[in-house]
């Protein structure tokens, strides 16, 4: 049974290898070319958080309840009670709506609720008056919370905000798996350069690829669910560069679909491991050449890219990209129990 599993990795292999070289010939987009000048400048700030060891629920049940004016969130399942019960607190006094994927519903249904009707509402984010946003990978759950490694970033900014806000608009409005593409992907928050997308009508895996194509020096990643050949390509191909590529997975999503046979024969078993949190590994994190980060709800998947609702965050800086690297280093080193 072995033999036959290595044979199959190995022509799967080999084909991705083929697929590789085809991307070679690949021309870059414009945005390839684009400087700090293209970025619109918006006062504001960012704070990250990574749970379980940061109070995950507290921060973000703070951030709920500071909102004056409205909160808008499209969040894929909620069984937090504590956000449940500031929601609910906060509709008897300001605009609260709240979109969730269908399959949960169930576990917070009001008037102020409204759900998708087929693929996932995957999106973890919440906007508040108008200038304040919540997102990264997790979910307002207990697990994701206080049991699977997640991150959270609240970005206080209001041109971040209204891109949240837009989107937001479409999904309430029943226009699920599509919509517009986003005006202004690209927001200077501070002295922070940050690229929004949102899938799939952002086509989150190309900028996923166009952001590995341009590593130097090094891509590390952590990914929940990692399924999407073409972003396995790119990994393929900047491994054949030189480039030192590292990767840990969650186990539980290791299946037949998983790029994780063919990653680890071509990168090696030491480069490309599970992990070992009895939970899940949650985030959907690459991290190139210690100053760039993407993250979101975005899985590196097919599902992701073209059948649910996702939204992707490009950060470029060196502090906020160490802090991401540190809790690569956790998880990598074996140490991602909560």
């Amino acid at each position: 049974m072995k033999k036959i599993w290595l044979l199959v990795t190995a022509v799967l292999s080999f084909s991705l290898l083929l697929a590789v070289l085809v991307l070679q010939r690949v021309t870059p987009t414009a945005a390839t070319t684009a400087t700090i000048n293209s970025f619109l400048p918006s006062p504001g700030s960012l704070q990250l958080s990574f749970c379980p060891r940061d109070n995950c629920e507290k921060i973000l049940t703070d951030f709920l309840d500071a909102a004056n004016s409205t909160i808008h969130c499209a969040l894929f399942e909620i069984d937090l009670e504590s956000v449940k019960k500031v929601l609910l607190e906060k509709s008897t006094a300001i605009e609260v709506k709240v979109v969730t994927d269908n399959d949960y519903l169930s576990q917070f249904n009001h008037s102020f609720v409204r759900a998708d009707k087929w693929g996932l509402m995957h999106n973890k984010f919440c906007v508040i008056d108008g200038k304040t946003v919540s997102t990264g990978s997790m979910n307002p759950t207990e697990n994701d919370a206080h049991k699977n490694n997640n991150n959270l970033m609240l970005i206080s900014s209001s041109l971040v905000a209204q891109n949240y806000g837009e989107e937001f608009q479409e999904l309430w409005n029943g226009q699920f798996k599509g919509g517009e593409e986003i005006r202004n992907p690209q927001i200077l928050v501070g002295t922070v350069p940050l690229k929004i997308y949102f899938c799939p009508e952002d086509h989150c895996a190309d900028q996923v690829k166009e952001e590995l194509r341009r590593a130097k020096h090094s891509i590390q990643f952590m990914t929940f669910s990692f399924t999407h050949e073409g972003i396995a390509n790119v990994l393929l191909l900047q491994h054949l560069e030189g480039i030192p590529i590292q990767g840990i997975m969650e186990a539980r999503q290791i299946s037949e679909y998983s790029k994780f046979p063919v990653l680890q024969y071509q990168l090696g078993a030491e480069n490309v491991i599970k992990d070992s949190n009895p939970r899940n590994l949650h985030h959907k994190v690459f991290i190139i050449d210690g100053e760039t980060v993407i993250t979101g709800s975005f899985n590196p998947t097919e599902g992701g890219n073209e059948r649910n609702d996702e939204n992707l965050l490009i950060i470029k800086d060196k502090e906020i990209a160490g802090k991401f690297g540190e809790e690569w280093e956790k998880l990598y080193g074996g140490h991602s129990n909560p």
